[in-house]
């Protein structure tokens, strides 16, 4: 990267978008992270336009003439909303996702510089719901994506094929949300206020802190140039191998019994970080989604080093609910 690049993020005041912005402004100058000399870093929102728009889209890259893009705008929901508009997500995020790479594919020279490199964000919704574990690079396109996440899904697939052809989401914050009401409630004199959480609470989860998802998108902007998709995925999804109780089955694997959270340890964890643990309740009627989709980034462990250090689940849950109760007059909550 040149001396006077600059990196233009897409879905700027999301939480991947915003945890990009803590990294580049409070890591040093210069250093692994942080932001270096003569970079400028745009950090856009919809108030930039209406990247459905191919006219709006190609507005906004005249205005800031990125030469890197970080794409992480797009239409997202809860497992809920995905399923009642599934043709919303697939067409609203194909137009998004369309608009954004004709305008960054630019082959240079006037009106604006070349972009160098074009970073976007996928979702582990986009692997086959039928697929053998544990989830890896290769298979984003070896069957259907599990049906609650049919449009999304193979919106965000299609990147993936943009990108060749050009080269030749949520639980946790949800349930915050909730939590925080309820405690508002049992504050009030409500004692038998309860979260209640849609679902059995036995489906598995893996997540990533955003500020650590936010150092390997810098990373990735600097270090990697490959136009493979790579997982960027966290402490606990790194431990998966061959079982040394049948190494003769290629399909077999070890997990660890911390590396997947079930929604009701999500739940749990949540609760007691708001000072409530245990007040919740599953709503046995809403449907659970997908059961489970474990991945592995050995990949990624190979090529960003031993040194990078993921933040470990429980610290950083409770940095997140801190940060949520400190900003909750101006975090993007819905209806308050």
């Amino acid at each position: 990267m040149s001396s006077s690049s600059v990196i233009l993020v897409t879905g700027g005041s999301g939480l991947v978008g915003q945890a990009i912005k803590y990294v580049i402004e409070t890591e040093p100058v210069g250093s692994k992270f942080g932001k270096r000399e003569g970079e400028t870093w745009v950090f856009a929102t919809s108030k930039d336009g209406d990247l459905r728009d191919p006219k709006a889209t190609e507005a906004m890259f005249e205005k800031y003439k990125p030469t890197h893009v970080i794409h992480l705008a797009a239409l997202v929901g809860g497992l809920f909303k995905n399923m009642k508009y599934k043709l919303t997500f697939l067409r609203d995020n194909m137009l998004i996702n369309a608009n954004i790479l004709e305008s960054a594919h630019n082959p240079g020279g006037a009106p604006r510089p070349k972009n160098e490199k074009v970073i976007s964000c996928l979702s582990t919704c986009v692997f086959p719901d039928k697929v053998t574990y544990p989830l890896d690079e290769n298979k984003v396109h070896s069957g259907p994506p599990h049906d609650s996440n049919f449009g999304y899904a193979h919106a965000k697939r299609m990147v993936d094929v943009y990108n060749h052809d050009l080269e030749d989401s949520h639980v946790i914050p949800g349930l915050i949300h909730k939590t925080y009401k309820v405690k508002k409630e049992i504050e009030a004199g409500n004692k038998d206020a309860k979260l209640t959480v849609a679902g059995t609470g036995k489906p598995l989860r893996q997540f990533i802190y955003s500020r650590d998802l936010a150092k390997l998108f810098i990373w990735m902007l600097r270090e990697y140039d490959d136009v493979e998709p790579l997982i960027l995925s966290g402490a606990l999804h790194i431990i998966f191998a061959v079982s040394p109780l049948d190494s003769s089955d290629e399909n077999a694997f070890h997990v660890g019994e911390d590396e997947e959270v079930s929604i009701e340890e999500v739940a749990k964890a949540i609760t007691k970080a708001f000072g409530i643990e245990g007040q919740y309740k599953f709503d046995t009627s809403r449907a659970d989604g997908q059961f489970r989709k474990p991945a592995t980034n050995a990949k990624l462990l190979s090529l960003v080093g031993s040194d990078f250090k993921f933040t470990p689940f429980d610290e950083a849950l409770q940095e997140t609910v801190d940060w949520f109760l400190q900003n909750y007059e101006t975090a993007r909550t819905g209806k308050k």
